[in-house]
């Protein structure tokens, strides 16, 4: 008994010091090294091995009642919340045209309560083939080319219609340049003002960026897209727009992005999406993903669906593929769009 009561301290403080190097290592990874981190400060390791380290912790820690994130941690909480990409856990179902054209897609064939409604029967096919969840999308022509490669602007208050209305259901907005006869930087930076709507991202179509629709392909070039890329994501910065935004890039022929190995898609803010368009029956659709497919530099791509509106001289795809059939290209398409 007097050998018990003589060892009852020492085993009380053995269990103190176990219980403080418990909470001198929870206290380690929090978050203000992180925010270090972000900031461009000395990195967590190793330097949170060290006693000056654990004591700055403590002191700050103590200053703060009930352990309130401090400005700084919030800001970090929120900056890695706003970067996690859509694409993480969504794949994308979008209908494309413009609003004012029954001849150019799906989108102008409906109002946008239909599109609606049949964008979630859709959607619900897709997730039965894929285990995703579906974000919702209309794709909206915003630039379109005309003869000698003249652009038509979409009308602000009907664009900004579709997005609200959008905004209010959940669903993405895509906003698409056909660029004409002007240069892609030119094109993206008209589109820039709607990145202020949470929900809209941007695209650019090379098959019309001549001056010869209809009559020619059009192309852009990897240094084209290299620039666009880099106004849109500092436009996103010096504006304080939040969060990683799309760029979808249409291509169903080779020689539409010149130099195609050197286009970039390391960009922070900017996820670019390669889109294998063009239409045909299963065999052409499969082998035009294919040649998209081996674009490994492009590593997110996307792939463009036709029905038959039965529209004289219109292509259409004979038979569509199912969506299951869709998921079964390789790579896997995160946005498939319906024209």
């Amino acid at each position: 008994m007097p050998f018990a009561r003589r060892i009852l301290p020492v085993f009380l403080l053995i269990l103190i010091l176990a219980w403080n190097a418990g909470a001198e290592s929870y206290i380690m990874p929090q978050l203000s090294g992180g925010n270090e981190q972000l900031n461009g400060a000395k990195p967590l390791f190793p330097s949170a091995f060290f006693n000056s380290y654990l004591e700055k912790q403590d002191a700050g820690d103590s200053a703060r009642p009930y352990w309130a994130a401090s400005e700084a941690e919030s800001n970090a909480l929120s900056f890695i919340a706003s970067e996690e990409s859509i694409l993480l856990n969504n794949d994308i179902l979008a209908f494309y045209g413009h609003p004012r054209s029954r001849n150019m897609g799906i989108l102008g064939r409906y109002t946008k309560v239909e599109l609606n409604a049949m964008l979630d029967a859709l959607a619900a096919e897709y997730e039965e083939a894929g285990g995703r969840k579906i974000r919702k999308a209309f794709y909206l022509i915003y630039g379109t080319a005309w003869p000698e490669g003249e652009i038509g602007i979409i009308q602000e208050s009907l664009l900004r219609e579709y997005v609200e209305f959008a905004l209010e259901h959940n669903i993405l907005v895509f906003i698409d340049h056909q660029i004409g006869k002007y240069e892609p930087e030119d094109s993206i930076r008209l589109m820039l003002p709607w990145l202020k709507y949470p929900n809209v991202h941007l695209a650019l179509d090379p098959e019309w960026r001549t001056t010869k629709p209809m009559v020619e392909i059009g192309t852009v070039s990897a240094d084209e897209l290299n620039r666009v890329q880099r106004i849109m994501e500092d436009y996103m910065v010096e504006n304080k727009i939040p969060g990683e935004r799309l760029l979808v890039i249409h291509q169903f022929k080779y020689g539409m992005i010149s130099s195609r190995d050197k286009v970039l898609s390391n960009f922070t803010k900017v996820r670019l999406v390669h889109c294998a368009d063009g239409f045909g029956n299963p065999q052409v659709k499969r082998s035009s993903y294919a040649s998209n497919a081996q674009a490994v530099n492009m590593p997110v791509k996307g792939f463009k669906l036709f029905f038959n509106f039965e529209i004289p001289g219109a292509g259409y795809d004979y038979p569509l593929l199912s969506p299951r059939e869709v998921f079964q290209l390789n790579p896997r398409p995160y946005i498939i769009m319906y024209q």
